[in-house]
């Protein structure tokens, strides 16, 4: 009951302040707002406040800001309190901004993190290399410094457990090591498969736990590099993604996300703040992609407005994006249905 609890505050929270990015820049920007929700499906209760009515719905997944005009030609309402009556640039704030909230807060919270628990060294430096293991065995020892993994540079700690994350298990990986007398060597290293709780993980026997520093400038730094290396992760699992190196059948959805909750709960506040970040600057980063039903296709069609010199029919820019939508629900159904497969 408590991760559930946690789940739906923690998930909910950053829908809001998506939602709440849209809301905000809609209403400084004149535009009417039919509906404010959080959550999806039938209401529990609603209330209407000036013009807009504020639900919540019964499915904490999810919300909406529903905007004048985005489904097409508004015929109650003047032209300049709709979305496509609105200039290039204040419909490009209106939509970036639901994205551009959940990177303020991620960067906000990782800062606040690193203030009051302080803030881990991002050094990619070993901080413990296990007897017996594969990498042990090949020759790294405690204080080398990963240079490369299969010619991919590595700047930080979360950079080796990306790039191993991605590395193809069946073959040797590639290590560019730089150790305390300055020698740099290439390794190469095959992990062992074992079994954790169950579940059949590849080991290379490296410990990578930064030390903890003070200070207003340690948790400066610490919130540029986690946030550029949060970033990094989005992309260069998007890439693969598209290029075979991650399937499909990897990624987690709601079910996925309750599970983490669970586990970083009991590692305290922190982590789960962590965890907000994380997923915040995932939920952003995803929206603006150019694809239909994200906020990223709602960006592709100001831009084609932006060089056509005329915008592109309401009717048909709604059309896209229900057929992305369709087709984003489909996928949410494989990525909860592979989730739970994984639960048994």
């Amino acid at each position: 009951m408590v991760t559930l609890i946690l789940f739906i505050i923690l998930l909910g929270s950053i829908i809001f302040i998506h939602e709440g990015g849209h809301f905000l820049f809609a209403k400084l920007t004149g535009i009417y707002v039919y509906e404010f929700a959080l959550g999806m499906g039938p209401k529990l209760f609603s209330f209407k406040k000036g013009e807009t009515v504020y639900s919540l719905r019964a499915i904490p997944i999810g919300g909406f800001c529903q905007l004048a005009g985005e489904e097409g030609e508004e015929e109650d309402l003047p032209k300049d309190r709709t979305l496509p009556g609105k200039k290039p640039w204040q419909k490009f704030l209106v939509m970036f901004f639901g994205a551009g909230f959940n990177f303020i807060s991620a960067i906000l919270v990782l800062f606040f993190i690193s203030l009051v628990w302080g803030a881990t060294s991002t050094e990619p430096i070993l901080s413990s290399v296990e007897k017996g293991t594969p990498a042990y065995e090949a020759g790294l020892r405690k204080g080398d410094e990963i240079l490369e993994i299969n010619g991919h540079d590595i700047w930080t700690i979360d950079d080796i457990s990306l790039y191993l994350t991605i590395a193809d298990t069946n073959e040797a990986t590639e290590f560019k090591i730089k150790d305390k007398n300055d020698n740099v060597e290439t390794y190469k290293i095959k992990p062992e498969k074992t079994k954790v709780d169950g579940e059949e993980r590849y080991l290379y026997g490296i410990g990578m736990v930064g030390e903890e520093q003070d200070g207003f400038l340690a948790s400066l730094k610490y919130t540029v590099v986690k946030t550029g290396s949060l970033f990094k992760q989005m992309g260069v699992t998007l890439l693969n993604l598209f290029t075979g190196g991650i399937h499909l059948n990897q990624l987690s959805g709601p079910v996925g996300i309750y599970e983490v909750v669970g586990s970083q709960a009991s590692g305290g506040i922190a982590s789960l703040l962590y965890l907000f970040s994380f997923l915040s600057i995932n939920v952003g980063f995803i929206n603006l992609l150019p694809l239909p039903a994200f906020d990223g296709g709602h960006i592709l069609f100001i831009i084609i407005e932006k060089i056509k010199g005329s915008p592109v029919k309401p009717e048909t820019e709604a059309k896209f994006h229900a057929v992305g939508l369709f087709l984003l629900m489909l996928l949410m159904i494989y990525v909860t249905f592979n989730d739970i497969l994984r639960l048994f």
